[in-house]
């Protein structure tokens, strides 16, 4: 048997959630054989840079190798913004799950709504611009869905093809190591079998893999 200890996984959720909302999904990880931590942040209460300094914060400053990141929506970019101040960090992958890399159209409508800008607070600049730089030296994989039901519906759609809160199209950027799209809403894809089996073979190989079936579970 190996003395190694399990790789680390730092789950970073997205915008108005917890790290509630990836329990499943880091129970499924711990099963699996990885270590997950989940970072926990007020979503609306800074801006980007504040909130990728706490999760570097959070990270800590004696962490093995490797150092895997997985984060819905929002996370992402801030994991993002973390890997970018702090390029020094232990190697590891990095899974997305439905980040807008290239900005959300539900945020900017959103954000014309009465009370909308509150509601979206210090996130609001991030989730309508995006952020699509991506580390060079981090093999990063991107997971979309494409079960629309969500936020989007109410604000007349994604403008494509989409998980019902962010579209496929806003999910790709260069640079991406591999790019997956399963039939999961925006919040579905934090509690799918299909979703964590795809994280784990990526956090593993790098790659995701054959493509699954747009039925899969």
């Amino acid at each position: 048997m190996s003395d190694l200890p399990p790789p680390r996984v730092v789950l970073v959720h997205g915008l108005w959630f917890g790290p509630w909302s990836l329990a499943l999904l880091a129970r499924r990880l711990r099963q699996a054989g990885f270590e997950p931590h989940s970072f926990r942040y007020r979503t609306t209460a800074a801006g980007l840079d504040e909130q990728a300094r706490a999760l570097r914060q959070f990270v800590g400053m004696a962490v093995l190798a490797p150092l895997h990141l997985v984060a819905h929506s929002l996370g992402g970019l801030v994991a993002l913004k973390m890997l970018g101040l702090f390029p020094d960090l232990p190697a590891g992958r990095v899974v997305l799950l439905g980040s807008p890399l290239q900005g959300s159209v539900v945020a900017r409508k959103s954000s014309r709504l009465p009370g909308g800008r509150r509601l979206l607070g210090a996130a609001r600049p991030v989730l309508e611009s995006g952020f699509a730089a991506l580390a060079a030296e981090r093999e990063i994989g991107m997971i979309a869905g494409s079960r629309a039901l969500g936020l989007g519906l109410l604000l007349g759609g994604t403008g494509g093809r989409g998980d019902g809160t962010v579209a496929v199209d806003e999910t790709r950027a260069d640079g991406l190591r591999d790019h997956l799209v399963l039939p999961v809403t925006h919040t579905g894809m934090l509690f799918s079998r299909a979703v964590a089996r795809a994280v784990c073979g990526f956090l593993r190989a790098g790659r995701f893999g054959p493509s699954l079936p747009e039925s899969a579970p």
